[in-house]
């Protein structure tokens, strides 16, 4: 066994653990630096295969932006864990068969992918050559309605993020872009007519009455 075998089976071991630690660990915080030592160990995977690419971009999108929002996500809501425990076992068996069914679905994945079969354009290998260039035309040439469809499903989970963002809430004060674009000047400031000068109130006659009715 040379040193690359062995650092895919360590990488792979320790990619392993994390992942089943992701879903053991009763505290978020913990389960999201698990994920995180998962992703760094899949870069490391990359690396060896020599997807430079896939690896960086592992590390810059998932590792430095969507897993320190999911940090301070976490550690801002406070979650409380033990309120989430309540209805385990009400949801189990529905999660039991999500979980089933997505196994089957990478086994099935996995299982066509150890087939010995001979590509259809053998991509070209070299110092010259860029592994960026050939993910692209591979993406967008036999793998482009799989693509298509996975933009159109991230287009549709951003649309339903924005729609249970602004619906009405009672709580919430928001403005209508559109009411401040049509507004006037005589809608926000109102000019008042007052008299330059304004004659003093008698004071000291209305004092004076009262002062005698009590004594």
């Amino acid at each position: 066994m040379d040193a690359t075998t062995g650092l895919f089976y360590l990488f792979a071991a320790v990619l392993l653990f994390a992942a089943f630690r992701v879903i053991t660990s009763s505290n978020p915080v913990y389960a999201a630096l698990y994920l995180v030592l998962a992703f760094f160990q899949a870069s490391a995977i990359w690396l060896l295969l020599r997807a430079e690419f896939l690896a960086i971009v592992l590390v810059l999108v998932y590792v430095g932006a969507v897993m320190v929002l999911f940090l301070f996500v976490v550690m801002m809501l406070d979650i409380n864990v033990e309120r989430l425990r309540e209805g385990f076992w009400k949801h189990f068996p529905l999660a039991a068969g999500a979980g089933a069914l997505i196994a089957l679905e990478m086994a099935a994945v996995l299982m066509g992918g150890f087939r010995l079969t001979v590509p259809k354009a053998p991509m070209a290998t070299g110092p010259d050559t860029s592994n960026t260039l050939e993910l692209g035309k591979l993406l967008y040439s036999e793998y482009l309605y799989p693509v298509e469809i996975a933009a159109v499903i991230l287009l549709v989970a951003i649309i339903a993020a924005i729609a249970l963002t602004l619906r009405t809430r009672k709580d919430s004060k928001h403005m209508n872009p559109a009411d401040q674009v049509r507004v006037k000047a005589r809608d926000r400031v109102r000019i008042v007519q007052m008299p330059v000068t304004r004659q003093a109130e008698p004071v000291a006659e209305q004092a004076a009455p009262a002062a005698e009715t009590k004594a």
